[in-house]
């Protein structure tokens, strides 16, 4: 099976960005020109001021733009980021959508200033279900819908959303997502469903069937239908090393055989919208390359709705700004997401038309392609979003027992076994079942990122109402069997099991923050595996279920466990597990195991498996691997050596992109010394005298802000905490520096900052750098670097690092800061004042 997927990949010659078109598949759009479409749109356009126009081009944020920025500017969309909410409501209902997409919708139609009535659209990312919804129906990330060969079933999922999002008022959304990962470090790996572009292919017709309707009949975008929109075009899950927003260095027939294949297929079924991803293709930014975008998927692939730019990511393009890109225009994108620098876009591109910098030929083609997609879903007739069918019964559609039917049935099929030796599986529910792990009763981590916030943080189970834990689920099964079952995290049972289940996994992530250096699963820290070596040492036999967002480098883990169980990020229907794990109450299997692996399994953890094959070697377990209960084969004991020392802190790295790595804890220390660990942000000392919040900087919330208030005779600190102790002592004593991209935004008048690394009781080094700080540039990004040698001269001991990174004050101020990590370079290196006591 493994062998099918290997894609012959040229050799790159001469200019590796040159596009061949007439080499892509060629194809044209199932809809044909409607002619009383295309009269009206003609007949708008006559009407359409150069303002009208440039204002339908560009989408806005909800945080950033309001029903009367609307109404002046004649925006053609808004959207909703992943943190962006309805004004005041950070966990949202229907009803609150609702009545913000009728605010957006009036002001677009209001002619009382002599603008043209034209329906603003209204877009969000429902990639998994509706993910921003409190109450609804989340299905497993695309990663785990992958594993479970069934296009019907991705069909019904995509009717499903489109329902809940037409509860909520909104007719559009950012999905499916047709990447093909080739690489499971990049942090969006389970946007994707598989490593093969023909299983892509099949899903992609099916995903856009289900949220849109089958194009020709009465459904197609019929009031419970929305738009979908195909992502990201194109390469986004072939960069190098997988980075994020990286660079695929790759073919052109690698970028069209494997990359590509998913976009004919949507396109034939109707996919209204593409949007262009952040990422280049053999260092050309995708937003900015006309012969793909243009050439390829316009003209020969025959796409005729909206090409959109992801978010900011024309500012990207050389020569280019977040506020002012003609280039992408010119590239064949007929909208730019310009979530906070829409006014700067609008003012910037009404310039360049009138210069004819962007010709009014390519802003007449953008705004036809707009107003069409508009027209055919109807929207200059259906009124407001709120007076739609399903939204009038909202209540009745969001989270219905049918629709998390639906999601139940994928957590089932989804669910991959790796191991059952023993027949530990399944289970009978008439037994004493323990159920530990910090991932059993915990409905955010099964879920993962894009989840009520962008990164899926900061949740509780009381933010999912109508949703089941992983726990609930098989208690509720066990007890209805006449057994009992006992819940423990940290697997302490009141009476010994006769089996445990240990759930536990990756913590919610989403985009870069989840990028990887390695495979590894939480190096240096072995919680979780102590957590199953320690029942199997009591005799009790264990069942792992492992949630994760890709696979991972788990040998341990799997060598430890009796049986072995990859839920993958399962969504709000935890129960979807207990039917498998357990027999019924008379002793039958109800549900066996279905799932086949949708991306091969690392045998180490610096194995990238797709290339591993495509070398001639073997993965731990390759593509379509996925036992049933009918399987008797035992799984022998996996190699151990990982291939790598693992440590928490890889390549030097504490804080990078507005995150902690791995393991590591931000703490905040108030000025009357209580101390407190940052969950999710903003977050403040109980004293107030330190806050911390999230802002952008590259990308989306990809820094941290920090405010001291000054109030108080001690000082306020944050610190970043190491799960275990670091050794930088031979970096020390080089010229390696502790290197912190921030930006000063206020200091106080003789301001008292320090920096310091800390290691164990009692013993620290602090550098003041109050002076040095309040000479640096207010409101610039700068990487200031302070030697080892400071912390080492001022009394730390370097080869037990607990702390690499604090900084404390007792003055006012405002600092930003993206990343913290070791480096020998910087754009301001501090000298080393005489060292600091503790503050």
């Amino acid at each position: 099976m493994a062998s099918a997927l290997l894609v012959t990949v040229p050799a790159m010659a001469g200019d590796a960005t040159l596009v061949h078109p007439e080499q892509w598949p060629k194809g044209t759009s199932p809809l044909p020109p409607d002619p009383a479409i295309e009269s009206r749109i003609r007949a708008l356009l006559a009407k359409m001021s150069v303002e009208d126009k440039v204002g339908q081009m560009i989408q806005a944020d909800i945080k950033y733009v309001t029903p009367d920025d609307v109404r002046k500017y004649r925006l053609g969309s808004v959207l909703a980021g992943g943190n962006s909410k309805p004004p005041g409501q950070p966990y949202p209902v229907a009803s609150q959508w609702q009545a913000l997409s009728d605010a957006f919708y009036r002001a677009s139609m209001d002619t009382s200033h002599g603008g043209l009535a034209i329906p603003v659209l209204f877009g969000i990312d429902a990639v998994h279900g509706h993910n921003n919804l409190v109450g609804s129906t989340l299905f497993p990330q695309n990663v785990g819908l992958g594993a479970t060969r069934d296009p019907q079933l991705i069909h019904d999922i995509g009717e499903v959303t489109a329902q809940e999002l037409r509860a909520s008022g909104i007719s559009w959304t950012f999905a499916p997502t047709l990447t093909v990962p080739q690489d499971g470090r990049w942090g969006r790996s389970y946007e994707g469903y598989s490593q093969n572009p023909a299983l892509v292919a099949q899903y992609a017709a099916a995903v856009v069937g289900g949220l849109e309707g089958k194009p020709g009949t009465p459904q197609f975008l019929d009031a419970g239908h929305v738009i979908a929109t195909a992502k990201h075009f194109l390469g986004d899950g072939g960069t190098h090393d997988g980075k994020d927003q990286g660079d695929a260095q790759i073919s052109e027939a690698t970028l069209r055989d494997i990359h590509g294949a998913g976009y004919p297929p949507a396109i034939k079924a109707g996919v209204q919208v593409v949007m262009v991803s952040f990422s280049s293709w053999n260092g050309v930014k995708m937003a900015g390359n006309k012969a793909l975008i243009t050439g390829v998927l316009k003209e020969r692939m025959g796409f005729d709705g909206i090409v959109l730019g992801d978010w900011n990511a024309h500012g990207q393009v050389p020569g280019c700004s977040n506020e002012d890109c003609a280039a992408a225009y010119n590239a064949g994108l007929d909208m730019l997401e310009a979530p906070d620098s829409w006014k700067g876009v609008y003012t910037n591109t009404l310039a360049e038309v009138k210069a004819g910098v962007i010709p009014m030929s390519r802003v007449d083609d953008a705004v036809t392609r707009i107003l069409r997609v508009k027209m055919r879903l109807g929207m200059f007739e259906a009124g407001l979003p709120s007076t739609n069918p399903i939204a009038a019964k909202a209540t009745d559609v969001v989270g219905s027992p049918s629709h998390r039917a639906v999601a139940r049935r994928a957590v089932r099929e989804s669910l991959v076994l790796l191991k059952n030796n023993g027949d530990v599986l399944p289970i009978d529910p008439r037994k004493h079942v323990l159920v530990a792990g910090n991932g059993a009763d915990n409905i955010s981590k099964q879920n993962g990122g894009w989840t009520l916030t962008w990164q899926g943080t900061g949740l509780t189970n009381a933010n999912f109402p109508g949703a089941t834990s992983v726990w609930a689920g098989l208690r509720a099964q066990v007890e209805a069997a006449g057994g009992s079952a006992e819940l423990s995290v940290e697997g302490d049972a009141k009476q010994k099991p006769d089996v445990a289940i240990v759930v536990f996994g990756e913590d919610p992530y989403a985009e870069f923050q989840g990028d990887l250096p390695n495979l590894a699963y939480r190096p240096g820290n072995d919680h979780d595996l102590d957590l199953i070596r320690k029942l199997r040492g009591q005799g009790v036999p264990v069942v792992a279920v492992f949630l994760t967002g890709r696979p991972l480098w788990m040998n341990r883990e799997i060598n430890a466990a009796d049986a072995f169980v990859v839920a993958w990020l399962p969504g709000s229907e935890g129960e979807g597990i207990a039917d498998v794990l357990l027999r019924t109450r008379d002793g039958r299997i109800a549900n066996d195991f279905h799932g086949k692996l949708a991306y091969a399994w690392p045998r180490s953890a610096l194995q990238v498996p797709v290339a591993a094959v495509a070398r001639g070697e073997h993965p731990q377990f390759p593509y379509g691997f996925g036992l049933t209960y009918a399987d008797k084969t035992k799984t022998g004991t996996l190699p151990e050596d990982p291939g790598l020392v693992l440590s928490s802190a890889q390549a030097g790295v504490y804080f990078t992109r507005g995150k902690p790595a791995q393991d590591f804890v931000v703490r905040l220390t108030g000025a009357n010394g209580v101390a407190m660990n940052v969950t999710a942000t903003p977050a403040a000392t109980a004293d107030g005298s330190l806050h911390v919040g999230a802002l952008d900087y590259k990308a989306q919330e990809d820094a941290r802000s920090l405010s001291w208030s000054g109030a108080g005779a001690h000082a306020a600190s944050v610190e970043l905490v190491a799960p275990a102790p670091l050794d930088v002592d031979r970096e020390t004593n080089g010229d390696v520096m502790l290197v912190t991209t921030l930006k000063v935004d206020a200091v106080s008048p003789g301001d008292t900052s320090t920096i310091g690394i800390g290691c164990g009781a009692g013993c620290s080094g602090w550098v003041p750098v109050g002076s040095q700080l309040s000479a640096l540039p207010k409101g610039q990004w700068l990487s200031v670097g302070i030697p080892l040698k400071c912390f080492r001269d001022a009394g730390a001991n370097m080869s037990k690092v607990d702390r690499p990174f604090a900084w404390s004050s007792h003055s006012g101020g405002q600092i930003a800061i993206t990343d913290v990590s070791l480096s020998t370079v910087a754009d301001r290196t501090l000298v080393c004042p005489a060292h600091a006591d503790k503050p």
